[in-house]
């Protein structure tokens, strides 16, 4: 079994819904996101999944996101666009791309600063 990561980011807006605090005004982030996959078997090349497919599956999700006011996306209209929220929604939505029995969606971790993340796995 193997375990592979990549990181990227996006920027966006959000207000956090029920927060009862200054988050729960309008504000952003540059969020940063570490996709962690397990692989069983390697082709033969010697890869599990080739970094470019998981950067592009990744980055074209992402662009659904990136300079977006999230609270009026489908995915958060009726949850709060939390960095907790965010990972489940990016773990589900990247499964649903990349998963093939070979391939498989470890966790997503979400970063809304440097101090402070969010990690959704199964």
């Amino acid at each position: 079994m193997y375990k592979l990561k990549i990181q990227t980011s996006f920027a966006a807006a959000h207000c956090l819904i029920n927060y009862q605090g200054e988050c729960e005004n309008l504000h952003g982030h540059n969020w940063k996101v570490e996709v962690s996959v397990t692989v069983q078997q390697l082709d033969k090349a010697g890869l599990g999944i080739d970094f470019k497919i998981l950067k592009q599956e990744t980055n074209a999700l992402l662009r659904t996101l990136d300079h977006k006011y999230l609270n009026e996306l489908a995915p958060f209209r009726e949850v709060s666009p939390s960095s907790e929220n965010i990972s489940c929604y990016l773990y589900h939505e990247l499964s649903l791309r990349l998963n093939d029995g070979n391939v498989k969606v470890d966790s997503i971790t979400v970063w809304e600063s440097d101090n402070a993340a969010a990690t959704y796995y199964e």
